[in-house]
């Protein structure tokens, strides 16, 4: 009963404030005002409280919440393994959901290439253009940031961005993003890692490479040593945290709010989903071009 008195509560809050709003827009069309601009916003706010609370009801009544006691939550640290099965083993979560991130972009690939691209020119208009704009800049920036290695760490730095953006995105389906999971940010933390030695071999040789370990002082090489193995490891804890944690808020977010999970989430899930997840993708590719930097210095 509490249920459709609080249905029909909301429904003529948002009525009221509909029509009240009305008169408050019309006098601020004639006398614009501070008071008439505050009177447009309060009644504004109005229409969304009763709409939320007859929106967040009538789901309520249509999905009725499992019962359950008291409040309960849990995040598991390691992705659930899967029933497929290859070669014996189990693929776990991270594994298939990052399958998922990969055939995606290599989709959108063929699409863009074969479909929207389909002859390139000299004078690029239309996405051509916009896709040379955008490498270009992409490039600019590394070249500024590891000297010109831009070319070389180009496409490895656009891949791994992509994929981080598509495993944020994974997640505003509802699955797991795979950079929660601390073996995925460690593997793609190694590769970086990889390419940093890699790099400074190239640049400054064996002798050169070995070398930066004994400047300007011999005893500071077992520092130095220590301080570049931490590199993949503090790679992949600052990436698997900042994920994780964003996972953890969205999910008591929900099971908090419960059937009253309308309308808030999706507000919040454009930082924790959109622009967190992009932020934390930039962070990783300045980190991984710092790092090398150093290495070929």
């Amino acid at each position: 009963m509490l249920t459709y008195i609080l249905i029909a509560l909301g429904v003529v809050i948002c009525a009221l404030s509909v029509v009240m709003r009305r008169r408050a827009k019309a006098k601020q069309l004639a006398a614009p005002t501070k008071k008439s601009k505050r009177n447009v916003l309060l009644w504004t706010i109005a229409v969304c409280i009763g709409a939320y609370l007859a929106i967040t009801r009538t789901y309520g009544l249509l999905f009725p919440p499992t019962p359950h006691e008291g409040f309960e939550f849990g995040v598991e640290l390691w992705a659930e393994r899967t029933e497929l099965n290859i070669l014996g083993f189990n693929i776990s979560e991270t594994v298939l959901n990052t399958w998922y991130v990969m055939a995606a972009l290599v989709i959108l690939a063929l699409v863009v290439r074969f479909v929207c691209l389909r002859k390139l020119t000299d004078n690029p208009r239309g996405m051509q253009n916009a896709l040379e704009a955008a490498v270009e800049k992409i490039l600019d920036y590394m070249n500024s940031t590891v000297h010109g290695l831009g070319e070389a760490m180009g496409s490895y730095i656009f891949t791994i961005g992509l994929l981080l953006v598509g495993c944020a995105v994974l997640e505003m389906f509802g699955m797991r993003t795979p950079a929660s999971d601390i073996m995925f940010t460690l593997a793609i933390g190694i590769i970086t890692f990889l390419l940093i030695n890699v790099f400074g071999f190239i640049k400054k040789g064996a002798a050169g490479r070995m070398r930066s370990f004994i400047e300007p002082v011999p005893f500071l090489a077992p520092i130095k040593l220590v301080t570049d193995i931490a590199i993949p490891v503090s790679l992949a804890a600052r990436l698997f945290g900042n994920m994780l944690g964003g996972m953890i808020i969205m999910d008591l977010i929900y099971t908090a709010l419960g059937t009253n999970a309308v309308g808030i989430p999706s507000v919040l899930g454009l930082f924790f989903n959109v622009f967190h997840p992009l932020l934390q993708a930039f962070i990783f590719v300045t980190l991984s071009l710092s790092f090398i930097r150093e290495a070929v210095e």
